[in-house]
């Protein structure tokens, strides 16, 4: 009798414990609860992460902060891109893309790509981050007025354009790892 009393014992201690892990905790402890996510507050979070949103990894605003047009201009001697050349390609497509978003006919291009990355000039360079701000800006903002159905439409874009934008800003943090120019304390060992 007396190990059923210690065995009916621990099974009431266990049950109590059990229950006091699955009660709700007190209003005061509980957490805020976050809107579901939408279509648009996905697209937006993408843009945002590349942008000037500091989260998983380094975005564009703080990658190109601080860089000079020196900096902006050197290469490795591989045939690898310089920074300079990376944000001009991510400007020329962000802003064709938007361009197009927007209903608007983009300017004549050949078709090449090379061509995006070898139009940069050293001397342009506080333009190109300056512009580049400017069009991650608005393509946010472009998300933001857009209505369910055309952000519908053109999800895949708008993703691939979030997409496009982290890898490229990762080769110019590797730029800049490279020449010994990147501060550690700004996100990336």
């Amino acid at each position: 009798m007396k190990n059923k009393v210690v065995v009916s014992s621990l099974v009431m201690a266990a049950l109590a414990i059990g229950l006091l892990n699955v009660a709700p905790l007190p209003a005061a402890q509980e957490q805020p609860k976050k809107p579901p996510a939408t279509l648009r507050s996905i697209l937006l979070e993408e843009l945002h992460t590349t942008h000037d949103k500091e989260e998983w990894f380094v975005p564009a605003k703080v990658a190109l902060d601080g860089v000079t047009a020196d900096q902006a201009s050197w290469r490795d001697g591989k045939e690898n891109h310089s920074i300079g050349q990376l944000a001009q390609h991510l400007l020329f497509w962000d802003r064709r893309a938007l361009q197009q978003f927007n209903g608007e006919k983009p300017a004549a291009f050949s078709g090449n790509n090379n061509e995006t990355f070898e139009s940069f000039t050293a001397k342009d360079w506080d333009a190109i981050v300056k512009q580049l701000d400017e069009v991650m800006t608005a393509w946010e903002k472009a998300v933001e007025a857009a209505d369910d159905a055309r952000l519908a439409q053109t999800a895949s874009t708008i993703e691939h354009i979030a997409t496009h934008n982290a890898y490229h800003v990762g080769q110019i943090l590797y730029v800049r790892k490279q020449q010994g120019s990147w501060n550690p304390e700004k996100g990336v060992k």
